[in-house]
């Protein structure tokens, strides 16, 4: 099992939910976060004075799935997530040793 660690535009989160969910990918964690990479954040204008903007709104969701769905699971979010301008984000991918589900107690594939 995989854990998929998306970073996205706020705005593209539905673009993103869709696309996983049609590859039948419906359990998913969703954050609001703040980073900044490459943009560097911006300047502002409030009241006349000027500010830097350092940290900006991102969308960060967490995936767990089955080794032979990674590819295709990272094809969807790039695929729906990508504008083509700086500060799409990026995606992170790492092994999961062990999934319980707390209710049943399923374990591993079967708790995903």
């Amino acid at each position: 099992m995989k854990k998929i660690e998306a970073i996205i535009k706020p705005f593209k989160l539905e673009d993103v939910k869709d696309a996983l969910t049609a590859m039948e990918i419906t359990g998913m964690t969703v954050s609001e976060v703040k980073g900044y990479g490459r943009q560097q954040g911006h300047s502002e204008l409030y009241r006349g004075a000027e500010y830097v903007v350092d940290f900006l709104p991102k969308i960060k969701i967490d995936i767990i799935v089955k080794e032979d769905h990674v590819d295709a699971a990272i094809k969807a979010i790039v695929d729906s997530a990508k504008t083509g301008k700086i500060g799409d984000g990026k995606i992170f991918v790492s092994s999961v040793e062990r999934v319980i589900r707390i209710r049943t107690s399923e374990e591993d594939e079967e708790a995903i």
